[in-house]
Parts: structure tokens; C-alpha cells; sequence
């Protein structure tokens, strides 16, 4: 009777054990999709909140079992901060590894165009474990800015359109080292010379090519475009760049400009004021910066949309010329204006 007893005990402890084996080394991810992420905040980087975490997103079907193997591991020691790929199939084990080793999934930024620092900073603040007014501190202090020889105004001139990819928790010196190498590689001695030829600090041009940016989104007219923009700096014209009236007026909605939108008193109003302003007005691309920096040898002096809204400019060298085709444009843009006036208020009558 008491073998019976315990040879029971025994095939128990044996199929309990095969059991917590099983659900240990098996699939044990409790969502459909192909992953989701587990983040690690720092500062908060204790099992008990990891494991409600855990519970909370529903990421497996047994969290009591990977509490229990979990701390077997000593992944409570070992915890690190940091953004956690968990994927569709994954054991129990997988997971506990994935933890004890610290094994990040990487974040990649893609920057395509941002136009303020609080376009970057919000950016950063939902990509990475970074909270905006942070960066954006850290986007205003002449004290961070001057190593990279940057200021407030002139700091959005390190960012180039690009895939970066850091760890979720990188720290904000670490994001901007990334940056800065970035800039670093863009200018070449070729460009610095490119620029230096063209009276251009870097800064200035890279400022130059973020107007010709907002300008249009045809490669082929952008290196034209630059040429008004240099033809007028070299005769002392004001550049009268409608992009940066916009930027003035943080409302990059506005489909016209209107003379009531050029009397706005900003240092970025470049109907008020002579020169480049004092910084750039998004993050232009570098097939744009070598527009700029290999222009088109024009006599150009003006430039406007074509009235068929086809994207292309018409370029001209005289005022009066210029005045033909804004003309043209103007009628053009009322009777767009009016066609969308008509669209809305049936839109109005039938809703």
C-alpha cells in the first residue's frame, strides 16, 4: 500500500514536472499578431511591474509560470530598461532569456521632413522613451547646442532626412551624437567648397535649401529655383519666399498668401526682412542641398506656379514678365477657389 502510494506521488511530480516543462519550452504567447512590444521604463525597471505589465497586455498564457522561471533565472537581478520584441510563438523561455540578457529590439527613425523643433521633439517623444519638452529643453539651451557649434535657431541644420536607429531608452546625447555624425558625413570637403564658392556657410545653405524644399517637390526645377533665390541674394533683393511667411506664421495649412500674411513681424518673414532667416524652415533632403549647392546658371529672378496647377514653375527675369504670369496664376487660384466654395456648400445643402 505505501509503494502504491508512493510510486502515485511519484508519476505526479514526474507529469507535474513534464507538465511545467512543456509550458516552459512550448509556445506560449497569448495575441495574434506577429509581436508586440514589452517596455522597460527606466527608473521602474522592477520584476513585480514587468510581470503586471505582462498581465496587462495579455503577451502570455501562463504569466504565473514565467514569474516562477523568471525568478529561477534571477531575471529580477538582472532587469534592464529597454524595449522587449516579443514574438508570436515564443516559449516561456524564449521570453526569460530575451529578459535576462537585456536583448533590445532597436527603434529606427525614419526623418523624412519635420519643419519645427517641436515637430522633433514630439517625434522623438513618441518613438523613444524620451518625453518632448525634454528634448525640446534640450533643443533651446546654448549651453548643449554650442558643442555641435549650433544655437536655438540654427539646430534643426544637424538633422538630415534619414533612417537612425537606436536602442528605445537612448539617452538624449546619445540620439544627437547620431545626429550630428550624420551632418558630419553630408558635409564633405566637396560641399564645404560647393557652399564656400556660393558666399554659403553650411548653415546658410542648408537654411537655403529647406526654402527650396517647401517650394516644390520636383527634383528637376529644384536647382532653378535655387538660382532665384541666389540671383536675388547676390543683388541684394529680399528673397519674398512664401514658405517662410509660413513658417512665421506657424499655419502651414494656408494654401495662399495674402499681403496680410507678408506684414507679419518675424525675423523668418522674408518679405519683411533682407537675407536668408535665421534658420531653417524644415529639414530638407540632400538631393535638395545639392540643388542648392550646384544651382542652375540662370538670370532668373522670379518664379511662379504654372495656372494649370501642374506643379512646374515659370521662371522669369523681369517684373513685368512676373507680373503677367502671378496674373494668370491669381485667376487660376480664384477659380479653384470658387469650384472648392461650390463643393462645400452642397456638401452643406445635401448633409
Amino acid at each position: 500500500m505505501f509503494r502504491k502510494l508512493v510510486t502515485s506521488v511519484l508519476i505526479i511530480v514526474v507529469l507535474a514536472g513534464a507538465f511545467a516543462g512543456w509550458q516552459f519550452f512550448t509556445a506560449n504567447t497569448a495575441f495574434p499578431q506577429k509581436s508586440k512590444y514589452l517596455y522597460v521604463y527606466t527608473g521602474h525597471a522592477t520584476w513585480p511591474e514587468v510581470l503586471k505589465s505582462v498581465k496587462d497586455s495579455d503577451l502570455v498564457k501562463s504569466p504565473g509560470m514565467l514569474d516562477l522561471l523568471a525568478t529561477r533565472l534571477d531575471v529580477p537581478e538582472k532587469l534592464k530598461a529597454g524595449r522587449y520584441e516579443i514574438k508570436n510563438g515564443m516559449s516561456l523561455m524564449d521570453i526569460t532569456r530575451l529578459l535576462r540578457n537585456g536583448t533590445q529590439a532597436p527603434v529606427k527613425l525614419i526623418i523624412t521632413k519635420l519643419r519645427t523643433k517641436e515637430n522633433l521633439a514630439g517625434f522623438l517623444g513618441r518613438k523613444m522613451e524620451l518625453d518632448s519638452m525634454d528634448v525640446l529643453n534640450y533643443l533651446t539651451n546654448p549651453d548643449t547646442l554650442q558643442q555641435y557649434g549650433f544655437d536655438s535657431n540654427t539646430v534643426m541644420a544637424m538633422i538630415y532626412p534619414n533612417t537612425y536607429t537606436y536602442f528605445w531608452n537612448a539617452s538624449l546625447s546619445t540620439v544627437f551624437e547620431k545626429f550630428y555624425g550624420e551632418y558630419k558625413k553630408v558635409w564633405t570637403d566637396a560641399r564645404r567648397d560647393e557652399a564656400r564658392k556660393l558666399g554659403l556657410t553650411p548653415i546658410q545653405a542648408y537654411t537655403l535649401a529647406s526654402i527650396v524644399e517647401e517650394e516644390t517637390n520636383r527634383l528637376s526645377e529644384k536647382d532653378t529655383i535655387a538660382s532665384v533665390y541666389l540671383n536675388r541674394l547676390n543683388k541684394g533683393m529680399r528673397l519674398q519666399a512664401d514658405p517662410t511667411v509660413k513658417f512665421a506664421l506657424k499655419d502651414f495649412t494656408l494654401r495662399r498668401i495674402y499681403e496680410k500674411h507678408t506684414q507679419v513681424e518675424s525675423p523668418y518673414n522674408t518679405y519683411r526682412n533682407m537675407g536668408l532667416p535665421p534658420g531653417p524652415i524644415c529639414t530638407p533632403s540632400v538631393q535638395t542641398l545639392d540643388a542648392v549647392l550646384q544651382p542652375a546658371q540662370t538670370n532668373y529672378l522670379y518664379f511662379v506656379a504654372a495656372s494649370d496647377f501642374s506643379g512646374h514653375h515659370i521662371f522669369t527675369s523681369t517684373f513685368g514678365d512676373h507680373v503677367k504670369v502671378a496674373n494668370d496664376f491669381r485667376k487660376a487660384q480664384d477659380v479653384e477657389q470658387q469650384k472648392r466654395a461650390a463643393k462645400d456648400s452642397l456638401k452643406k445643402a445635401i448633409y
